[in-house]
């Protein structure tokens, strides 16, 4: 008898952590990391030229095209193809609670949008980002927050991780540990 599929879910808003943390707790598990905004970017990047999926245009207008229903629909339905087969980290907005409402382990990170907009820049710049680009990375994801809040969802059974004081790896250990427990039951 083979056992279940494991589905592990990350959630929170923009710049929260969600991919990168998602990606190394597959890397620890052996598990295979999908990326729901990256697809949300590539179908983005589609509609509007070909151009990088990181790109400021596609950033500007991903929110827009993954409120489409039936991008949302296409993208859903690839997540759960691929769960099927394989132990998956999935990341996004809203997949504890639309897409995998019964995965065995389900995550919601949060984190003051000033540590979020200094880790986006940390990461896009190479470099420690000064006070005001903070604060100006801050606001824009303070606005694509209020632009995604209907597709935020944290399912009420997800466990909240605030990251706004914890290492990378920190989160990660956290979230190791909480899924090692569920496979042991699975």
């Amino acid at each position: 008898m083979s056992r279940s599929k494991v589905v592990i879910t990350i959630d929170g808003p923009a710049a929260s952590g969600k991919s990168s943390t998602a990606a190394w707790v597959a890397r620890e598990l052996g598990f295979r990391h999908l990326d729901s905004g990256l697809l949300y970017r590539a179908e983005t990047a589609r509609r509007i030229g070909s151009t990088d999926l990181r790109s400021p245009e596609v950033t500007a207008a991903v929110s827009e095209v993954a409120r489409v229903p039936a991008v949302r629909a296409s993208v859903n339905a690839e997540l759960r193809r691929i769960a099927e087969t394989d132990d998956v980290v999935v990341d996004g907005r809203d997949i504890g609670c639309v897409v995998f409402p019964d995965a065995q382990l389900k995550i919601f990170l949060i984190a003051d949008a000033s540590e979020r907009a200094r880790r986006r820049l940390y990461q896009r710049l190479g470099r420690i980002p000064a006070d005001g680009e903070i604060a100006e990375e801050a606001q824009r994801l303070v606005e694509r927050d209020a632009r995604d809040a209907a597709n935020t969802l944290q399912a009420p059974d997800a466990v909240l991780i605030d990251t706004t004081c914890l290492t990378q790896e920190d989160q990660v250990q956290r979230i190791v540990a909480l899924a090692s427990a569920i496979q042991s039951r699975v």
